[in-house]
């Protein structure tokens, strides 16, 4: 009778022992994918303050463009030309891979293997293009912000990652390139003040035609960039809250009227982008342009003098008080804003130096939307022709209609107006193909792709 009741009480400790095992190694997983966790919020929070760091720079850049362009706005035909030129000797010399707008070269990165040829397009040497986008806007050119905080913030949780790594806690649940994305979109979401659009924009924009699996954890990271934004600069939208309402009457008519106009334009923005200065010219000028990149960018220089002239500086840098000025009732700055911005956006791009276009489209579909109602809209309110207009124009200029619709809603806190955001968007989108059948940013990542990999098999 003893032997039995020692066998039991040895079974019963030997079972206890067992329960009490599986919970410390139970708690352990857990600790260890908490710890993981945290780890990437800690990387969102990085990308999140770089972001607002440099949004703090371009408004500063901006500033002090307006304030040399108002008092001596003749010398943008001698600052223009040498700027742009010497921007893109330093962009050359300084981060080769930082030029142009930096989503291709995320997208671009997230289609190659892990590997040197993926951290050459994402590593931290594109923080360069932080300087370089800064002095690009205090000269006055039509570039944006939001492109860089993307690259940037991918090549920030990148580096991140590595640390983690060397420091012996590998984020090793999560995919390389998953931690890219992240980066990026949360790179766009505090750029932009607009956490859902970092998530969309990651979806439809990161991920089309690369399979990614999007774990739960990489989305809240996305989110997590664009959520401490908003804590620390507060929910403001970024361009002011749009006070306007649909029309009681033809709403569906200027809606299709709008993405009519703004797909085409965008269209053909889109196709000049892709195609670049070499390619839109003639081939017995192309070589040429080719050869002389740094006259090129002077030439381009010269072009956004002149059309700065025209504007009265309307053009220059990010366009955002003109596009808030419009989005708000006020009249257009100049006659013919829109193509204006659109001309101007080109040739910075062509130029070869750093920066994006999100926000010179939105500031090109709201010239384009004014020019609307100044043509055939009296009697309708000009702030929603506008509103469609910039939602219109950069999901022509991108492709990614869910993206345009929710960055302009988020932006403007036009959140009743949503529908006719993603009509809009999503026509625009549908005849912009017709005129550039390849997403641009697509299109310019394949060519980072096969220049990067040219690299690798060189060395």
């Amino acid at each position: 009778m003893e032997t039995s009741d020692r066998s039991s009480a040895t079974t019963l400790l030997g079972r206890a022992r067992s329960q009490v095992h599986k919970k410390l190694r139970h708690t352990r997983r857990l600790s260890r994918k908490s710890l993981r966790l945290i780890l990437l919020l800690i990387g969102a929070a990085l990308v999140a303050l770089v972001s607002l760091g440099f949004a703090r720079m371009a408004d500063l850049a901006l500033a002090w463009n307006r304030q040399w362009a108002t008092r001596y706005g003749w010398l943008a035909f001698i600052v223009l030309p040498l700027g742009l030129a010497a921007l893109r000797w330093l962009t050359v010399r300084l981060a080769p891979y930082a030029g142009g707008s930096g989503i291709p070269q995320v997208i671009g990165a997230l289609s190659l293997p892990p590997g040197r040829a993926q951290w050459r397009l994402v590593s931290l040497q594109t923080v360069w293009k932080i300087p370089l986008t800064f002095l690009g806007m205090v000269l006055g050119a039509s570039i944006g912000r939001e492109g860089p905080s993307v690259q940037v913030g991918a090549a920030v949780m990148l580096a991140w990652s590595r640390l983690c790594l060397r420091l012996g806690v590998p984020l090793r649940e999560f995919d390389l390139r998953e931690l890219i994305a992240a980066g990026a979109a949360g790179g766009l979401a505090a750029a932009f003040n607009a956490p859902l659009a970092g998530v969309v924009f990651a979806i439809e924009e990161l991920g089309r035609g690369i399979s990614l699996r999007w774990q739960r954890s990489v989305l809240i990271a996305v989110l997590t960039a664009g959520f401490l934004v908003v804590a620390v600069a507060g929910n403001n939208p970024y361009l002011g809250h749009f006070e306007g309402t649909a029309f009681a009457h033809g709403m569906l008519g200027w809606t299709l009227l709008c993405c009519l106009i703004n797909g085409v334009l965008g269209g053909v923005f889109a196709r000049l982008l892709g195609r670049g200065l070499a390619g839109s010219l003639p081939r017995s000028l192309s070589a040429a342009a080719r050869r002389h990149p740094y006259w090129m960018a002077a030439a381009m220089g010269l072009v956004m003098a002149c059309l700065g002239a025209m504007t009265a500086g309307a053009v220059y840098g990010t366009g955002y008080d003109v596009a808030a000025g419009m989005l708000a009732g006020q009249p257009a700055p100049a006659a013919g804003i829109g193509l204006a911005k659109l001309f101007a956006t080109v040739a910075s791009y062509w130029a070869g130096i750093p920066g994006g276009i999100f926000t010179p489209a939105l500031t090109t579909g709201a010239g384009v939307g004014a020019q609307i109602w100044h043509w055939l809209g009296s009697g309708v309110d000009q702030r929603v022709l506008v509103l469609l207009s910039m939602a219109a124009f950069l999901a022509a200029a991108t492709q990614a209609p869910l993206t345009a619709s929710v960055v302009v809603m988020e932006m403007t806190g036009s959140q009743p107006m949503l529908f006719w955001l993603l009509a809009a968007s999503l026509g625009a989108s549908v005849v912009s193909r017709q005129f550039s059948p390849h997403p641009f940013y697509h299109l310019v990542a394949g060519r980072f792709r096969r220049q990067t990999l040219a690299v690798e098999d060189a060395v």
